[in-house]
């Protein structure tokens, strides 16, 4: 089939680069926008109570809100507010209300701290738009404003809350997009010229695969319109290493076979045929893996993931038609020139230490699976070590942003959990108005609650049927401790709800608490599910049963050894409270799929070394040298390209990209460089029961090539002929 689709793609390169330009054009012009999406709310079913509490508030508290933004104010000099400040400040909030600001529904004054020096404006904004842009434009125009009506005064005011965080973290994501962006191009355009010292060489993927980005992009905005998905502007930042790193690796993958063909003498038409032929397959396989492995996100019950599943998995698979197709067609209207004005592709390089690497691993393969398994056992124990933390807003931006000085701000003046008080809903269960007498008795437990600062009744619905209780806790949010807090609260909530009640617990920290939950079944039910259908196409591969358990497994190992690591270093070297709750999800899934690409194609060059007649341990010392300087390009650009997005300046980013640079480090130079072709030289033929997949294959006949080809080119099998010594000639 790939030997079929290479033919096409060479003898038609014109007609196949017309068609992609065709198709970006017509995907581009009339794609609709990405929406975006930063309420954490939004990520949860509303089968969890957190939801279910926020619907309850709405039916029977429509007046009732919690902020979407806040003012906070202090004086320049840090002092006790003054009467005159107060007045200010009154001023201020009647003005503010006054303006009618699109998404602003209500705008009324807050509570002054204890201390005097603090005072608050409290923003309600449309709840039904919580989290969108629109509501990020409305806290723009509101910084704006309350900072215009504070002129002249000795006040200094800030602006935070969610709609303000959305606003800082859409600024943030902005920033951090451009220099990844930067990072991304710089890394591969220095690494290419280093590698095959050709300009054209360096600067072709970048241009390809961002007319390939182009299409992805567009036919994401198609399925999160279509599936009615949720979206966040992480999304974007992730997508561009995606397309870059991976594309870079396909088009590497492809590169290395077609130099490769040339040396062999095979014609440069006939070289790239034979390139697709032969790494097609894997290539198929990997992006393969890697789309299954994102698809398999669907399953999540986070909305973010959810989303972010699908539009991975599109990008992966726009990248791999592109590097069946594309770059084939392209690279073949070129042809040779490609690699001017290096000369260093008409020869073979010796690759004396891939070639040394190999006779390692021919030589010790037990010592080299024991050294490399040992290293990964190790770094897996940090994960014993492993937190998680739920503030997504602090994460994706830094804390100099003024939304995250309001929320620090607020943690020292007020109680830590006023800027987000938890709310009890209790309500009868039979339509009867409650009896208020057993108020006080229901506060006074929920207020006895470990982690508690107070607990209070705020109001009751008109028709008497639902009591709101106030509790604030004494920890910010989400912290570990508020949502262990809030879990005792809903403990408390429904054991001691009087006869005829029930009680619902809702705010920020019980949505955290609902997420930790829905996160947790995802790692039930996505990391098994995507393994076992990575597996499967290993399985399909290499027309193996035992072949596939070991990887998979070996692959987990280095998970294992990333999260570890990262634990490490963020943990307990940084001081980090935790890392992000997402965070291990979205490492198992890049690290295993996109990590199983490089086992793939080693595994795949020593199955070839193999059948060319070569005994277990002496086809993972050949596979090593030939296929090592592969992974070692591809690796290390793609974990380069990962590495960028700690430059975005926030925490999940950071995190993300450490964990994932790193977990693709370990799998390209531990994994597939030393423990997957050891284990497969002990294992030995076993590796490829129930089938055969290493046996020599007949040598294929010269006349068996296309119709109208050169039999001396050897299109029926590309064919390399070796020196006693095993060096290719």
């Amino acid at each position: 089939m790939f030997r079929r689709i290479g033919t096409t793609v060479v003898r038609h390169p014109v007609w196949t680069i017309v068609a992609w330009l065709i198709a970006a054009v017509a995907i581009v012009a009339t794609a609709p926008s990405l929406p975006s999406n930063s309420d954490e709310s939004s990520f949860l079913p509303k089968s969890y109570e957190s939801i279910k509490a926020a619907e309850l508030q709405q039916r029977a508290f429509p007046s009732a809100f919690t902020p979407s933004a806040i003012a906070l104010y202090q004086r320049t000099d840090g002092g006790r507010l003054t009467a005159e400040d107060k007045l200010d400040v009154a001023r201020i909030t009647t003005q503010l209300g006054k303006k009618h600001i699109d998404q602003v529904q209500k705008v009324v004054p807050g509570q002054p701290s204890k201390d005097g020096r603090y005072d608050l404006t409290l923003v309600q904004m449309d709840s039904k738009n919580a989290g969108q842009p629109k509501q990020a434009d409305a806290a723009k125009v509101l910084r704006e404003d309350v900072k215009a009506l504070a002129k002249g005064t000795h006040l200094d005011v800030r602006l935070g809350g969610s709609a303000a965080q959305a606003l800082d973290q859409q600024d943030s994501s902005k920033r951090g997009q451009a220099l990844i962006g930067i990072g991304t191009f710089v890394i591969i355009l220095v690494t290419l010229l280093i590698i095959f010292r050709a300009p054209i060489l360096a600067v072709l993927p970048l241009v390809l695969i961002g007319l390939v980005s182009a299409i992805a992009n567009g036919l994401i905005a198609y399925a999160t319109k279509l599936f009615d998905l949720q979206a966040n502007s992480s999304i974007s930042s992730i997508l561009i290493v995606v397309l870059f790193g991976v594309g870079t690796d396909y088009f590497l993958f492809l590169m290395f076979r077609y130099r490769e063909r040339l040396r062999a003498g095979d014609e440069p038409k006939q070289a790239m045929v034979n390139a697709v032929a032969r790494v097609g397959e894997a290539i198929a396989s990997a992006a393969g893996a890697v789309v299954i492995a994102f698809l398999a996100l669907a399953l999540s019950t986070l909305g973010f993931l959810k989303q972010m599943g699908p539009a991975l998995a599109i990008a992966v698979a726009a990248t791999l038609v592109a590097g069946l197709t594309l770059i084939p067609a392209v690279v073949s209207l070129i042809g040779p020139k490609v690699f001017w004005p290096s000369k260093s592709w008409q020869r073979e390089p010796d690759n004396a230490r891939f070639a040394a690497l190999g006779r390692g691993v021919q030589r010790r393969p037990a010592l080299t699976a024991v050294a490399s398994g040992l290293v990964l056992i190790a770094l897996t124990l940090g994960t014993f070590g492993y937190k998680a933390t739920f503030d997504l807003a602090s994460g994706s931006m830094p804390k100099t942003k003024e939304s995250m000085v309001v929320q620090d701000e607020m943690q020292k003046a007020y109680s830590a959990g006023a800027a987000a008080p938890t709310d009890v809903y209790l309500s009868s269960t039979d339509g009867k108005p409650l009896d208020r007498n057993g108020f006080p008795a229901y506060a006074s437990k929920l207020g006895a609650v470990d982690g508690v600062a107070n607990a209070r009744m705020s109001q009751v619905s008109r028709d008497g049927t639902t009591a709101d209780f106030t509790v604030t806790l004494k920890y910010e949010a989400s912290t570990d401790k508020a949502i262990g807090a809030v879990g005792r609260v809903r403990d408390t909530a429904h054991a001691d709800a009087p006869d005829g009640t029930e009680a619902l617990v809702g705010g920020m920290s019980s949505i955290y608490k609902d997420i930790n939950t829905a996160v947790n079944h995802d790692y039930r039910t996505v990391f098994p599910v995507a393994a076992a259908l990575i597996m499967v196409i290993l399985g399909l591969l290499l027309r193996s049963v035992v072949a596939p358990w070991y990887l998979i497994a070996s692959v987990g190992l280095g998970f294992g050894a990333t999260l570890g690591a990262t634990v490490w270093i963020f943990q307990e070297g940084q001081g980090h409270s935790g890392l992000m709750f997402m965070l291990p999800v979205i490492m198992y899934l890049f690290v295993v799929a996109i990590g199983t690409d490089y086992n793939i194609l080693m595994i795949a060059r020593l199955r070839e070394e193999a059948r060319e007649g070569r005994d277990p341990r002496e086809a993972a010392g050949m596979a090593l040298r030939h296929a090592g300087p592969t992974v070692a390009a591809a690796g290390f650009i793609l974990a380069a390209t990962f590495a960028t997005m700690m430059l975005a300046g926030n925490a999940l980013l950071t995190e993300m990209g450490f964990a994932v640079s790193f977990g693709i480090a370990v799998a390209a130079f531990v994994m597939a460089m030393f423990f997957t072709p050891s284990l497969t030289a002990l294992i030995g033929h076993a590796a490829w029961w129930p089938g055969h997949g290493d046996r020599a294959e007949p040598a294929a006949d010269a006349g068996s090539g296309s119709p109208g080809s050169d039999p001396a080119a050897g299109q029926g099998r590309d064919s390399v002929a070796h020196d006693p010594a095993g060096r290719r000639r």
